[in-house]
């Protein structure tokens, strides 16, 4: 992973991390508004995945979160 790569990790309910599938996990970044975008297009299936929360980072970083995926 590129040391500024932006990624997102995922946590369950009581902050345990959550593994994803292939299709999920090692995603990366070039920028803010691309990992974000993302992450809206696919919450629900992280969702169902068990993920409650997730947290961005910026290599080692971290920018916010945990940032809940429920309403």
């Amino acid at each position: 992973m590129a040391d500024n790569a932006w990624y997102w990790t995922f946590e369950d309910a009581s902050g345990t991390p959550v593994e994803v599938s292939a299709d999920f996990a090692g995603s990366t970044f070039v920028d803010q508004a691309e990992a974000e975008a993302w992450v809206g297009e696919v919450f629900a299936d992280l969702a169902a995945e068990g993920v409650d929360s997730v947290t961005l980072f910026e290599g080692d970083r971290k920018v916010y979160g945990p940032m809940s995926l429920h309403a």
